[in-house]
């Protein structure tokens, strides 16, 4: 017979300070069941090395937890941090779960990178493909999936227990929101998903998926409903859906392409996998020219 579920679940933050990303180990405690969520492969830009410091350090926290990882989440294709989905699979033999969304993601940049017929643009890159309402288990925590679209096609709200790890949709109170520029971007949408986000249980925890403190104080994974309507930039003092569009895209308007945008999606898009190597043995990237950002 399982146990009673557990309404809280215990949560482990790893904070990567190169992009500003928690990755967040969920579980029930010490010997049980847990999910890993939006974790980060180190990448060096300038020598184009990859390196697998981030992961390894969940991995010590997991083993010395004893902990038996039931989930890889991603909370969407990320575009500015490589994924170490793979590498964590790889090394725990756990499923990588992302929205279905993602079909429609890879369909674009399959487009955009110029992949020829060994990438099929259908999800299967990825263990399991999650919809709006879906319901999975971590364990004897019973965990549910919300859609929040708007900064992305596939972004997804994962709320576990009374944990809700929100991806991208919305940041630190003085950071503000999401942007939208990015293709199937929707501020509209993002407004909506936002809206439900701040729905939740008002005892819900919320947990951040970056943070850019700098060097005026620690980075902060957790936040809640009520923080973020006193004190977020972009949502404070009720604002309204044709405000914060026309915000949202006014800053979008302004902002440089994520520095890793080219790079992270290439391998984001195959489940946190590397492209397969060249005949010569070697790994490339493929890197379209003058097709983001504005003319130099």
């Amino acid at each position: 017979m399982s146990q009673t579920v557990m309404a809280s679940p215990q949560v482990e933050p790893f904070f990567d300070k190169d992009s500003g990303t928690f990755t967040y180990v969920v579980h029930e405690g010490a010997g049980g069941a847990a999910a890993i969520i939006d974790p980060v492969l180190d990448y060096d830009p300038a020598g184009a090395r990859i390196a697998t410091r981030s992961a390894e350090a969940v991995l010590a926290f997991v083993r010395a937890q004893r902990l038996r990882v039931e989930w890889i989440l991603e909370t969407h294709a990320h575009a500015d941090h490589l994924s170490a989905a793979g590498f964590l699979a790889d090394e725990l033999q756990a499923p990588v779960a992302i929205g279905r969304g993602i079909i429609q993601v890879q369909q674009r940049f399959k487009e955009l990178f110029g992949l020829g017929e060994e990438f099929v643009a259908d999800g299967r890159q990825f263990d399991r493909l999650f919809a709006d309402g879906d319901r999975f288990s971590i364990g004897d925590l019973q965990a549910r999936v919300i859609a929040t679209p708007g900064h992305t096609d596939d972004s997804l709200t994962y709320v576990i227990g009374d944990a809700a790890f929100i991806g991208d949709t919305v940041f630190a109170p003085e950071t503000g929101t999401a942007r939208t520029d990015f293709p199937g971007g929707d501020a509209h949408r993002l407004y909506a998903s936002i809206q439900t986000i701040l729905a939740l249980p008002a005892n819900t925890r919320i947990f951040l998926c970056h943070d850019y403190p700098g060097d005026r104080r620690a980075p902060e994974p957790q936040t809640s409903a009520a923080h973020q309507l006193e004190h977020n930039v972009h949502l404070k003092d009720g604002v309204q859906e044709a405000d914060f569009v026309r915000m949202r895209q006014q800053r979008d308007a302004t902002l440089a392409p994520p520095r890793l945008i080219l790079q992270a999606l290439q391998v984001n898009i195959r489940g946190g996998r590397l492209p397969e190597p060249d005949a010569n043995g070697i790994r490339y990237f493929r890197l379209p020219l003058n097709q983001l950002g504005a003319q130099a």
